[in-house]
């Protein structure tokens, strides 16, 4: 910058104001400016530039497994939305350990990032009050609630019972879950089993026990095998409502594997609306849950909660935490195309 500020023959400060945009300059000034960094190829140290403000321009993306597609296409809608705001986004794979969720609360990650978009999944609600950092964080999930940060998530419950009921409005009657996790501690699972369970109970059905078979995980090949076992115990659904697209894209496969044919013998629905849904055969009826909504929900409160910290604000004159639930859409697709002759 000072070679600049010597061939265009004005002052440090004055290539400072140009290459920030600042407005109150002569315009023949600016030229001057602009001709020198030209000739000389001067180009911004950004990482330097940042770091004199105080911020680093980076915020962070934790999260369980980007194996779970769901998770892959969350960042990829992150890292879009932050885009636009001129962050870059670095992403971390906790693996589901609990050692390596904790160290995302204790302070290490202030001094290489602006702030977190976290999503932990080993962590619980007892350990709500780790949420309480000095830096902006921002909660995805359904593993910690009213943790004291802002919070995005999603319309877990609503949008499982908007998935059940849209089987049972289609003639089913023995409706099966697939995806209740073995932990019964907050989860997707658990909340997408209460609303699957709602909407049974609203019809004056029960769920047959032998169906109701707890997962370690989300994965292609758990839903094959759950799905498998249901079988095998003797259950004959006429629907399976999965909690996750990914169990019920390998439940697809077990049940073909059966002779059993989707939708004509079996309905079968899924959620999160991953683009493999659209694409498997038959297409798999889903809940949308709002994932781009969610990134730039998530995105735009961090923005603001770093905004504030730079800015210097107090913490007891921000605003208070938020949570944001982000509303669904029932996705209609061949999986679901009528039993029994009935309209999808």
């Amino acid at each position: 910058m000072r070679d600049v500020a010597l061939r265009a023959g004005v002052s440090v400060k004055t290539v400072s104001n140009v290459l920030n945009g600042y407005r109150y300059l002569r315009p023949e000034t600016k030229e001057r400016v602009d001709d020198a960094i030209r000739e000389l190829d001067y180009h911004v140290n950004v990482s330097a530039r940042n770091l004199g403000r105080g911020r680093t321009g980076a915020i962070a993306l934790v999260l369980p497994a980007l194996r779970g597609v769901y998770f892959a296409e969350l960042a990829d809608a992150v890292m879009r939305e932050a885009s636009k705001l001129d962050l870059t986004v670095f992403i971390e794979q906790t693996n589901d350990e609990r050692e390596r969720e904790l160290r995302v609360l204790d302070g290490s990650y202030r001094s290489r990032f602006d702030g977190v978009l976290y999503s932990p999944l080993a962590l619980g609600q007892d350990d709500a009050a780790l949420f309480d950092v000095d830096f902006p964080l921002v909660l995805l999930g359904e593993r910690v609630f009213d943790a004291g940060v802002d919070h995005v998530t999603m319309s877990n419950v609503d949008g499982a019972r908007a998935a059940t009921e849209h089987v049972l409005d289609l003639g089913a009657r023995t409706v099966v879950p697939l995806g209740l996790k073995d932990d019964s501690s907050a989860s997707s699972g658990t909340l997408r089993f209460r609303g699957f369970h709602a909407a049974l109970q609203a019809r004056g059905l029960e769920v047959d026990s032998r169906a109701v078979i707890g997962v370690p995980d989300y994965f292609h090949a758990t839903g094959a095998r759950t799905m498998t076992r249901i079988l095998a115990s003797g259950v004959k659904p006429d629907a399976v409502v999965a909690f996750t697209d990914t169990l019920a894209l390998g439940a697809l496969a077990a049940l073909q594997d059966h002779g059993l044919r989707v939708p004509d013998d079996v309905l079968l629905i899924g959620f999160d609306n991953i683009e493999e849904s659209s694409y498997s055969r038959p297409p798999l009826s889903t809940i949308d849950p709002g994932r781009e909504t969610i990134a730039q929900q998530a995105v735009a409160l961090l923005a603001e909660r770093i905004r504030l910290q730079l800015d210097g604000v107090p913490r007891e004159e921000r605003p208070a935490a938020r949570k944001v639930v982000v509303d669904f859409r029932l996705i209609r697709r061949e999986s679901t195309a009528g039993l029994r002759g009935a309209g999808s």
